[in-house]
């Protein structure tokens, strides 16, 4: 496999993109992808958060676009509005030095007569959430008859949502001879029922969490009883070391409540959950994107919809439910080659939950406690804070 982009047979326009966006060295998932999309084959990609999957297929899909044939041609499906506008947003910047290049999003929680006009200037690609895809089409909006490559991104995470009955129909909009390429980070019997029955001789790609694809994060765990949890997190972020984070919790509740006890004390954060009206919700990504604010409280809602490049730590202020969650979560530091850092705050009664967890990863996170002092000490007794 190749270490760079040219030998993948990538355009000048899109190659100064990639170099515009400080890539330089495509990722394993991106190796293994460009060129078997290029050769028009069906794919289905395994591949953990945080590999460069977006680029793996809009590389691909950019170079055999039809530019005088003004119908939609290319479709991208994201299980949430939140990962739909990363892929757009990464997209747009790939295609950037490609004149006359048309892309569109279209996404739930928006109003309908505010995206109508982007799809009647004919986009070439569509990047869509399954539920307002249907939607559009029923109302006429939008034709799939002309697409050439459809992608499912997260299959997976579609199916957990219930978006299996869409996408069925969504794909049986498309032509038959159609390339279709789905992206998981797991496998499951949804996702390979959908491969079976309208992928043809699909090539396997599976890229484990190795080597330079394994985000560089060091995780730590820090026991903690629930009513010291804020002042354990205080103490980390009073340390000065992290200059953005991500703080994830579990509900909309205390992701608000807890986002207000950070603020009155000082710090300059917000809050991102689902009971957010969505116009607010793109404001405030927007501004933890450009640096408006240091510190995100969220939800899962956040955990694969948010691709910020320098975020410096991940705190779990809650234990997620799923293993995954935790992974996603952690996935949004350590990102393009730096390295990240993670803390859990785990209550002795989450003990077995996270045993499960680390069985999953496969790896120990190190545990920290806190000495009578009140100073982080690693296993060895050492302050925490002279390592770093």
């Amino acid at each position: 496999m190749s270490d760079n982009f040219k030998d993948l047979f990538v355009s000048s326009e899109v190659l100064r993109a990639l170099d515009n966006m400080g890539i330089s060295v495509p990722t394993t998932i991106q190796k293994e992808t460009i060129p078997l999309m290029m050769d028009g084959n069906d794919i289905i990609g395994i591949a953990p958060t945080g590999t460069g999957k977006t680029i793996a297929f809009g590389v691909p899909m950019l170079e055999y676009i039809d530019m005088n044939k003004p119908k939609l041609q290319e479709l991208v499906l994201a299980p949430t509005r939140e990962l739909a506008m990363q892929i757009y947003e990464e997209l747009c910047q790939l295609a950037k030095y490609i004149k006359g290049m048309r892309i569109a999003l279209i996404y739930g929680g928006q109003p309908i007569s505010r995206q109508v006009p982007k799809l009647r200037k004919n986009p070439l690609i569509l990047v869509a959430t399954p539920g307002r895809l249907l939607d559009m089409m029923s109302r006429g909006h939008v034709s799939l008859s002309d697409v050439h490559t459809l992608v499912i991104d997260e299959a997976d995470e579609m199916a957990k949502m219930g978006f299996i009955d869409d996408l069925t129909k969504i794909i049986e909009a498309t032509p038959s001879n159609r390339q279709m390429v789905m992206f998981s980070a797991t496998t499951n019997h949804e996702v390979m029922t959908l491969s079976w029955k309208y992928q043809h001789k699909p090539v396997e790609i599976y890229v484990e969490p190795e080597n330079e694809d394994r985000p560089q994060i060091d995780q730590y765990i820090i026991y903690a009883t629930h009513n010291r949890k804020t002042d354990y997190l205080l103490y980390l972020l009073d340390s000065n070391a992290y200059q953005r984070a991500m703080i994830f919790v579990n509900t909309k509740f205390m992701a608000q409540r807890l986002c207000s006890e950070l603020t009155k004390k000082g710090y300059n954060a917000e809050a991102l959950h689902g009971n957010i009206k969505q116009s607010r919700r793109t404001k405030i990504m927007n501004g933890y994107k450009s640096g408006k604010f240091p510190f995100l409280v969220c939800t899962d809602v956040a955990a694969r919809g948010i691709d910020v490049y320098d975020v410096d730590a991940v705190f779990n202020y809650d234990l997620p439910s799923e293993n995954e969650y935790y992974l996603h979560r952690i996935g949004r530091t350590g990102r393009a080659g730096k390295t990240g850092v993670s803390f859990t705050l785990l209550t002795f009664q989450e003990s077995v939950r996270m045993d499960e967890i680390i069985k999953y990863l496969g790896t120990e996170p190190e545990k920290l406690h806190f000495d009578g002092y009140n100073v982080l000490l690693r296993e060895d007794n050492t302050p925490f804070f002279e390592h770093i």
